[in-house]
């Protein structure tokens, strides 16, 4: 890049105003318009907008995958406003020297409170109730009228005990009266337990023994189907699955079976295996809570998230008032290697 020449960068997802200018501002910015800002970013359409670009700003979607990398020789930050980055291919991106970065914390406190609003839904069959009513059917009282699960004082189980299961472990331990009980690959410190009022079990405990199962864990191919058939027969039939991890952690058609055979009582999805296409079985389930994948979608988080990747962005291409240190870099050793 000569004197004077800017970076051009593409912002493969709508995005906030004010973000938009940031980046123009430093930047030959390649930004949806109203009129295409929900492009099917199929590979070739991707591959074709990236020609010629130094960075790249995404959310879940689209994939950044070896293909696209070997496509885009000039591309060199891979910016995501999400945490989870599955759709990004770190090895790939990390071997061709490609930086990544997510956006960690920002909605760590945002996405707790709708697991555990998700998971009050469920328990308290709170959609199925509304589309009841909605539907003109309410003519009558029961003792058993719509009757769901407690949440205070049962047993919540986390599956998966960072930023934001741990987050969603105080609001039960502090706000419900909730023993909690959680299964992650290491132990949190004894401190970190205490405070949070949670106990470490094994994986086959916590399936068994929880009122309230809340799944939390990153998608990783070691975490696809985490939870299937034989985990969901491990559950009592009176508890409920709420998963606001990412699609493919849980075997959607083996749940769509245990919600049918009533194996469990209910389930509570904000993520689904091939977003945004869900289970056919699911949608027909009255005893499933379905959600977008909205668990972040507050005002002031969604805007923190696009901001700190705009920040990351504008340092990762050697710009800003840190240049070359993105805030949340998921492959730093690329920066070390540009450093040598």
């Amino acid at each position: 890049m000569t004197a004077g020449q800017t970076h051009r960068v593409l912002v493969a997802i709508p995005m906030f105003e004010s973000v938009l200018a940031r980046l123009q501002a430093v930047f030959d910015l390649d930004a949806p318009c109203a009129a295409d800002r929900h492009i099917d970013w199929t590979p070739q359409t991707l591959a074709e907008r990236l020609q010629g670009c130094a960075g790249l700003l995404l959310a879940a979607t689209p994939r950044v995958d070896a293909a696209l990398l070997d496509a885009c020789p000039e591309l060199r930050a891979v910016c995501s406003m999400a945490v989870g980055y599955n759709n990004i291919d770190l090895d790939a991106c990390t071997a061709r020297g490609v930086l990544v970065t997510n956006a960690p914390d920002v909605l760590t406190e945002t996405t707790a409170d709708f697991g555990f609003a998700l998971m009050m839904a469920t328990a308290r069959r709170i959609s199925e109730a509304e589309h009841y009513l909605r539907a003109g059917r309410w003519t009558h009282w029961s003792y058993d009228f719509f009757a769901g699960a407690d949440v205070h004082g049962t047993t919540l189980g986390v599956l998966g005990m960072g930023r934001i299961g741990q987050a969603i472990a105080r609001r039960a331990a502090l706000g419900f009266g909730m023993p909690v009980i959680y299964h992650n690959r290491s132990r949190l410190d004894p401190a970190v337990e205490q405070q949070l009022g949670a106990r470490w079990v094994s994986k086959d405990d916590l399936l068994r023994q929880a009122d309230h199962l809340v799944i939390v864990v990153p998608y990783s191919p070691a975490s696809h189907h985490m939870v299937a058939a034989a985990e969901l027969a491990l559950m009592k039939p009176g508890a409920t699955l709420t998963n606001i991890a990412r699609g493919g952690v849980v075997d959607d058609a083996a749940l769509a079976a245990a919600l049918r055979q009533r194996t469990i009582a209910a389930a509570g999805l904000d993520v689904f295996e091939g977003e945004p296409a869900v289970h056919p079985e699911l949608l027909g389930l009255p005893n499933v809570v379905l959600t977008p994948h909205i668990a972040s979608a507050s005002g002031p988080t969604r805007r923190a998230m696009a901001d700190l990747a705009a920040t990351n962005l504008i340092a990762a291409l050697g710009l800003g008032p840190t240049p070359g240190r993105p805030l949340t870099p998921l492959n730093p050793q690329v920066l070390a290697a540009a450093g040598d």
